[in-house]
């Protein structure tokens, strides 16, 4: 086993040579004023003109961002009827799987003071089926992202994935009509409907982010002068962080004028309407997209890059490997881990698979490495997804004073459409004003940590519905003789609390990730990348599968309570191993763009 050791170290060995070699001759050639600082590129046309920082003005010049494109404007109301259809129709699905069919109604609604519902298959099936939707929402976009890449591009995939969206949520109208709903077909059909909207959303969503951001092409820092006449550098990553926000701005309010106005249809006319809704609105996406037909600007595919990228990296691997474990985990993460992949190092006649240049491999590191830094982001969303199902039920216990329960998680949307604003134009200026450079791995363990409070919250409200329940314990079940519901005399408005916490966290850590599966992507994999980020949340629902025998009472104390510290202490683990790589952030969003024939 010793005699294995040094054959292991020698590829690490020669290359830690060549890296200080090639340190030596870039300083050497510096010192003679032969180049800069900064490798310098080739202008193509959409940089032509532009004055670019120096190194001093990179320190010392404030950082703006560039104007959004109108098409990006327009995909961002694509996805605003997107997400109406998609929050509308899923803001009810809890109390339609719940509750069972109000006594002389036949579409489901119970009037104002009542309880509407449906199919009454109780509180465990009703956070099953929604977590599998929310799985299954979740894990279909890695087909969508790699059908894109690989064969149609994201503007035909994004069409096609809303044609199958339609075709479900007619499905799941034909569930909720009088005749059919409550019965055995109603959920059959039901469940079927959350199969096809589901394989539709999830191609939708890994090809409209990178689709909405890519409308801004600039990809170099440049000058520009305000009208104040001081001289700011326009940075292409906090441009992308701006489309970002703003696009994640529309679909929120997508999804809170979906949801009210859903839940109030719910409630005073029937689920057959509830569900009817959102797809009118729905409407509104293929014809924005057709209007926008050869307006925006599309990355054509590029073939089955993903199998390339795999290939780069078990080539990196050769010769890293020995008997020794520490030494292999340290061979495996050494900063030289990509070196041997370049095609410039190897050595004799490269592979017949190697058509990329030495930028492509370090765009592939760098993708891998957002990659590792999504490896956390399941057990934020084990407490974002809260919302989706436990929070909905704990406001059923509560006094609404005739406010729907399923109203409250509107509460979100709507704090989110209040604080984006409010963080792009006073919060981040402010920042920069006083030299606090907030890089995005900064914001999504501030996420972590803000969602972590949110559970923190909700933890101590049931503790107190539980104190003030006519049942104690078990307040879900809770009636008096009569069959009618006996609830908590806390105000249901004590949720509050919860949703803007949430919400604050979903600007640090949701449209953070987003933002950062971009702008680290390479150019050919960027659907593939933002898939893997959407993939979290389906670890995270089939995680979530895990926590249903707690989402009962009187359990439910332990479910938030135990989200809640799990979410923390990952947060504060994520920022220890991520602070590294948070350093580093200028030099990832610098690197010259890769050749990939």
């Amino acid at each position: 086993m010793a005699g294995l050791e040094p054959e292991c170290e020698i590829p690490v060995a020669l290359a830690e040579v060549e890296r200080h070699e090639k340190i030596a001759c870039d300083y050497a050639l510096q010192k003679k004023h032969t180049i800069s600082d900064a490798t310098v590129e080739k202008v193509d046309p959409l940089h032509e003109g532009l004055e670019f920082p120096t190194e001093e003005e990179l320190v010392t010049l404030r950082r703006m961002p560039d104007a959004i494109p109108w098409t990006a404007y327009m995909i961002a109301v694509v996805g605003l009827a997107e997400r109406f259809s998609y929050y509308g129709a899923s803001a009810v699905f809890v109390n339609f799987i719940q509750q069972p069919l109000p006594p002389h109604s036949t579409t489901g609604a119970d009037g104002l003071h009542g309880q509407s519902g449906a199919l009454g298959r109780g509180q465990q099936m009703s956070a099953g089926l929604t977590t599998f939707y929310q799985f299954w929402s979740f894990v279909t976009p890695i087909a969508g992202a790699y059908v894109a890449d690989t064969y149609w591009g994201r503007y035909k995939t994004v069409c096609v994935c809303v044609a199958i969206s339609m075709f479900g949520q007619v499905i799941m109208i034909i569930s909720a009509v009088p005749g059919i709903i409550g019965g055995n077909a109603s959920l059959g059909l039901f469940i079927l409907s959350l199969i096809v909207t589901g394989m539709g959303a999830g191609g939708f969503k890994s090809n409209i982010s990178p689709l909405v951001a890519e409308q801004y092409r600039r990809t170099k820092m440049f000058i520009s002068v305000t009208k104040t006449g001081e001289r700011v550098i326009m940075d292409p990553s906090l441009t992308t962080s701006r489309i970002y926000m703003y696009f994640y701005f529309f679909i929120n309010i997508g999804a809170l004028v979906g949801q009210v106005g859903v839940v109030y249809v719910e409630k005073f006319i029937g689920y057959w309407l509830a569900y009817t809704l959102p797809t009118v609105v729905f409407l509104l996406s293929p014809l924005v997209l057709w209007y926008g037909h050869g307006k925006y600007h599309t990355s054509p595919p590029t073939g089955s890059v993903l199998a390339t990228a795999i290939r780069v990296w078990r080539f990196a691997m050769r010769g890293r490997w020995c008997w020794n474990p520490i030494k292999t985990i340290r061979n495996l993460t050494a900063d030289d881990f990509w070196e041997s992949a370049k095609p410039s190092k190897v050595v004799g006649e490269k592979p017949a698979w190697m058509k990329f240049d030495d930028n492509w491999v370090e765009e592939v590191r760098r993708g891998f490495k957002a990659c590792s830094a999504f490896l956390w982001f399941p057990v934020y969303w084990l407490s974002y997804n809260q919302l989706n199902n436990n929070l909905t039920s704990q406001a059923a216990t509560m006094s609404t004073h005739g406010l729907p329960n399923d109203v409250l998680p509107d509460l979100d949307p709507l704090a989110l459409i209040i604080f984006i604003p409010l963080c792009d134009l006073v919060l981040y200026p402010a920042l920069v004003r006083w030299r606090i450079n907030f890089r995005p791995l900064q914001r999504i363990a501030l996420g972590f940590y803000t969602g972590a409070a949110a559970m923190a919250w909700a933890a101590v409200v049931q503790h107190y519905i539980y104190k003030t329940n006519p049942c104690g314990y078990y307040a879900g079940t809770c009636v008096d003789n009569n069959g009618n519901p006996l609830v908590s005399t806390l105000n249901v408005w004590i949720q509050s609390g919860s949703y803007v916490l949430i919400a604050f966290s979903e600007i640090f850590a949701t449209i953070t990730s987003m933002e950062y599966a971009f702008t680290k992507a390479p150019r050919n994999m960027r659907s593939l990348v933002m898939s893997m980020l959407l993939f979290t949340n389906a670890i995270a629902s089939a995680v979530g599968e895990a926590f249903v025998s707690l989402s009962t009472d009187p359990l439910l104390v332990w479910n938030y309570g135990s989200i809640a510290v799990i979410c923390g202490i990952s947060g504060i683990i994520f920022w220890i191993l991520m602070r590294k790589l948070n350093s580093e952030e200028d030099e990832l969003n610098n690197m010259a763009e890769g050749r990939f024939d």
